[in-house]
């Protein structure tokens, strides 16, 4: 019989339903037995035990939040019956976890990838079409779909990257507009990189290309649209074919899996996300650094009220200092805007059964699993050291996919429980946390996570799900965003916008 609710961890307050559970249902745990006194949607909570009004309720072992008012045992828990404990800035101590190196046994540990100057690695032999400035955007489409067209097979693809910026800011928001544009245009996907500018914006050629750390000069050409007398379309053109010339002789090589960076991602969570498809990513992040590969999680609001935790698996103190700082500042950066730094999870969130931003935040950092933090970085700062790197931005999706692409990640791993068809120029494995997810949508899922509920064992999904991605990784079998041709990137704004 299908397993119908889940204690996630020993000390929890709470159950989760794992389907639609009818008031009066006899529920035994510990060899007590209780009735559900109203009926609890899936993936909803319900009391455990009774609790009194400022009592804390706990799930995944700590503490998701403070209830209201008295929670009978048996009762649904949700927005009516609890809230947040998060407030301010708070103090932190460094208390490190022990962690024990576990090699994996006998699994792949290589995949067929691109070679690139540095010692970089890419999955994907692409040519890139990238706008310095949005107004020149639609003229990169244009390139880019007539390229397709002429120039078909001699690479992995032809994409234009449309984005939001690059004229009409000023300081602190121009400074990462830049920094996100360099480390895209330096990605090791992109075989070749077309740069095309307007010619009068902030971020020109004359003080954008000064701060890439160095070009190929036939692989990264440029265009000043408004110097082009004539037809802009066709002197793209011309330039795309010339750096063909040089990426179509490119081949994939025997690469160890300790060049692969994973960007690990979730959106449009449920309250199964943090039970099966984060915790399932999180096995993968494990196997991945013990391989000396590096994994990438951002979106630093839903680490709130589970920092601690990623904290104390900082490898040193200094990087615990850093995270404290990361966390800190973007507390900070909320509260400069007057905004409650709880103000999450989002509509769909709760009604997915997650409540507080602290049940969504424990369920997120499921996706880094228990592998040391290395390091932080910020916006569009490469990685530089193996291990699980926390990344500084915020939790919106456009934005934090785009962000993990411009420090590095050649593939991202994107959990969700409600679906989100949004995916990154990199490829994205959509990882569902149901089955009835996988099943509605599968022109938008790879990998059901949801088999994790009906008796597969976390050893073999996650040895499955690591396949995959090295076969994705590759060039072996293309995501179903790459098929459907999801892409996008959305550059984060801070600052004054002229």
């Amino acid at each position: 019989m299908k397993q119908a609710y889940m204690r996630v961890h020993p000390s929890d307050s709470v159950l989760v339903a794992l389907q639609s559970l009818p008031s009066g249902m006899e529920i035994t745990v510990d060899g007590t037995t209780f009735c559900l006194q109203e009926a609890i949607p899936a993936g909803h909570k319900f009391a455990l035990r009774g609790m009194e009004a400022g009592n804390e309720i706990v799930k995944y072992g700590s503490t998701i939040g403070i209830a209201t008012k008295t929670i009978p045992r048996g009762s649904w828990v949700h927005t009516h019956t609890m809230k947040t404990s998060l407030s301010g800035i708070i103090s932190y101590a460094y208390n490190p976890t022990p962690y024990a190196k576990k090699i994996p046994g006998n699994i792949r540990n290589t995949f067929l990838g691109y070679p690139r100057t540095g010692g970089k690695t890419g999955t994907r032999n692409e040519l890139w079409i990238i706008p310095t400035v949005s107004c020149v955007n639609h003229t990169t489409e244009v390139i880019a779909e007539a390229a397709r067209k002429q120039f078909e097979g001699l690479c992995d693809g032809i994409y234009a990257l449309p984005h939001n910026t690059g004229c009409s800011q000023v300081g602190e928001g121009a400074s990462i507009s830049q920094q996100i544009l360099k480390g895209i245009v330096q990605h090791p996907n992109a075989g070749g990189v077309l740069l095309v500018s307007l010619g009068c914006e902030n971020n020109d050629l004359k003080h954008f290309l000064p701060l890439l750390d160095s070009i190929n000069e036939s692989r990264v050409r440029t265009m000043v649209t408004q110097e082009i007398q004539g037809d802009e379309i066709a002197h793209g053109l011309d330039l795309v074919g010339e750096i063909l010339h040089e990426m179509h002789h490119d081949t994939r090589v025997e690469t160890p899996v300790s060049k692969l960076i994973l960007g690990l991602k979730c959106g449009g969570s449920d309250a199964f996300s943090g039970l099966t498809a984060n915790p399932l990513v999180g096995c993968i992040a494990d196997r991945l650094v013990a391989c000396d590969g590096s994994g990438i999680l951002t979106e630093v609001p839903e680490m709130f009220g589970a920092e601690h935790l990623l904290m104390n698996r900082a490898d040193t103190k200094k990087t615990f200092d850093k995270i404290v700082a990361m966390i800190n500042s973007f507390k900070q950066y909320y509260l400069d805007s007057d905004i409650p730094i709880y103000e999450n999870p989002s509509p769909g969130n709760r009604e997915g059964g997650i409540t507080t931003l602290e049940e969504k935040s424990l369920g997120n950092i499921q996706k880094s699993g228990f592998s040391p933090i290395t390091d932080t970085l910020t916006y569009g700062e490469c990685v530089k050291k193996t291990g699980i790197n926390l990344l500084e931005g915020p939790g919106n999706d456009n934005v934090s996919i785009t962000n993990m692409l411009a420090s590095g990640a050649q593939m991202l791993l994107f959990t969700t429980g409600r679906g989100n068809p949004l995916s990154s120029m990199i490829p994205t494995v959509k990882i569902s946390s149901n089955s009835k997810l996988a099943e509605m949508k599968p022109n938008w899922i790879d990998f059901n996570a949801g088999t994790l509920l009906e008796g597969a064992s976390l050893a073999s999904v996650c040895d499955q799900l690591w396949n995959q991605i090295l076969d994705i990784a590759s060039g072996l079998e293309r995501t179903k965003s790459e098929t459907g041709n999801y892409r996008a990137i959305m550059i984060f704004k801070k600052g004054v916008l002229l």
